[in-house]
């Protein structure tokens, strides 16, 4: 966020003094070159709010396009983050491990998340879906997207 700002204000001043030397250069109108610099100021940040810089949302939204969550249940309870994604890693490249676990005793649930590769979901919830997993028979599938549900009721 401080580094899109810091290049927000480098470009905003850069516009800034472009349209101050344009403005002073061939003048049209006779103008100070304060008023030129305010005046190249103020494009500059019209300019940026017409055309935003890159934002951290497109790379979420360019992960979310090339990954799928996947639901993981029945898990052994002693499982951790780690074993679910060595465990995922052998079908394709894993991005995230999310295990859920019990709000007050902090105990873990049997089950989670694990975001990989779209390309590598299929073949991971065909291997690994009815497999023994420690003493357990896991349950795999993609997951349920919760925005998607809520705007279908």
């Amino acid at each position: 966020m401080i580094m899109r700002t810091f290049i927000s204000l480098l470009i905003t001043g850069a516009i800034a003094v472009l349209g101050g030397l344009l403005l002073n250069t061939f003048p049209l109108i006779p103008i100070s070159v304060g008023f030129a610099f305010a005046l190249g100021a103020v494009t500059g940040s019209i300019v940026l709010s017409i055309f935003p810089t890159k934002s951290a949302g497109t790379t979420s939204k360019t992960l979310s396009l090339n990954s799928k969550t996947i639901y993981v249940g029945n898990l052994p309870y002693r499982s951790n983050e780690n074993d679910v994604k060595e465990l995922f890693a052998e079908y394709g490249e894993v991005f995230a491990v999310r295990l859920m676990k019990d709000k007050r005793t902090g105990k873990r649930r049997g089950f989670g998340f694990v975001v990989i590769a779209a390309k590598d979901a299929p073949a991971a919830i065909d291997q690994l879906n009815n497999s023994a997993y420690g003493d357990r028979i896991l349950k795999v599938r993609e997951a349920n997207d919760p925005r998607k549900s809520e705007h279908a009721e």
